[in-house]
């Protein structure tokens, strides 16, 4: 992996949950590289091990666990592991997070949507719920566990994973907008209760990625872009997607001590200038 620009993490211990994804796994890698000790949580278990596997072989420190971040005891165990393991948590990326079919309506617009289809008055409300779970007590949860390692020796880094739903709801996922729209406000709140302990507090947003749980949104079985992902690169001023990659530069920025030393509160936007574009 090439690292957008040179800095050292050396003898941080950075914990990373939902590190078995496509962006949370880059994160880690890069960390790893950076020289931190990485803690990588997910609740798959075999694909944070095999992350971890993968890191140690190339002569990184990397520890893998299973965590459920919707599961304050499971996150406590996990908590006296990674003290054993690796030491107290200096960077805590709260990467957990997605969306559920569930929550997800059929349709764009009501007046659009047809017999068989799910509309909004079809929605579950268990998926609703499991949404707003999953990306705001995600969130929450593991940083009411892992940041009292930072409060006891006042300093620390949190960095939180919100999304361009944040900004402006998309059509068809009502609740993970409003999920991600409660974690960019988190991340302020987050900010202003821990100013005077030293830690920090911001988050990315991402724009539109090409990962394994939107994929099927985005391209057709044969390959071809979707209708769907027409109108979003129509709406993206660089006419392309975000790559994973390029959201380590900001994760390195925002969890530097020195770069981003009065940088707290702060959500950034990583989305190849679609929250800049008005669409005219």
């Amino acid at each position: 992996m090439n690292l957008p620009y040179q800095v050292s993490f050396a003898g941080k211990v950075v914990v990373i949950t939902g590190a078995g994804g496509v962006l949370c796994g880059d994160m880690a890698r890069a960390f790893a590289q950076a020289g931190a000790k990485v803690a990588a949580l997910d609740l798959n278990e075999e694909a944070v091990e095999k992350l971890a596997e993968e890191l140690r072989a190339q002569g990184y420190i990397c520890r893998g666990y299973k965590a459920n971040v919707l599961e304050r005891e499971a996150l406590e165990a996990v908590h006296q592991q990674v003290l054993s393991d690796l030491g107290p948590c200096d960077i805590l990326v709260n990467g957990a997070g997605g969306n559920n079919p569930r929550a997800t309506t059929d349709n764009e617009y009501q007046h659009e949507a047809k017999e068989g289809q799910k509309t909004f008055f079809d929605l579950e409300a268990s998926g609703v719920d499991f949404v707003f779970r999953l990306n705001f007590q995600g969130t929450l949860l593991p940083t009411q566990v892992f940041a009292k390692d930072m409060v006891e020796r006042h300093s620390g880094c949190i960095l939180n994973i919100s999304s361009m739903n944040a900004f402006t709801p998309l059509t068809k996922i009502p609740a993970y907008s409003g999920a991600k729209a409660a974690v960019s406000n988190f991340t302020q709140w987050l900010a202003t209760h821990f100013a005077g302990t030293g830690i920090r507090c911001n988050a990315i947003a991402p724009g539109f990625l090409v990962s394994n749980q939107n994929r099927a949104l985005l391209f057709n079985e044969d390959g071809t872009p979707t209708a769907r992902s027409g109108k979003i690169l129509r709406n993206t001023p660089m006419n392309r997607f975000v790559d994973s990659e390029e959201l380590l530069g900001g994760v390195f920025f925002l969890c530097d001590d020195k770069a981003a030393s009065a940088i707290t509160g702060v959500v950034l936007p990583i989305d190849a200038g679609f929250s800049a574009y008005s669409g005219v």
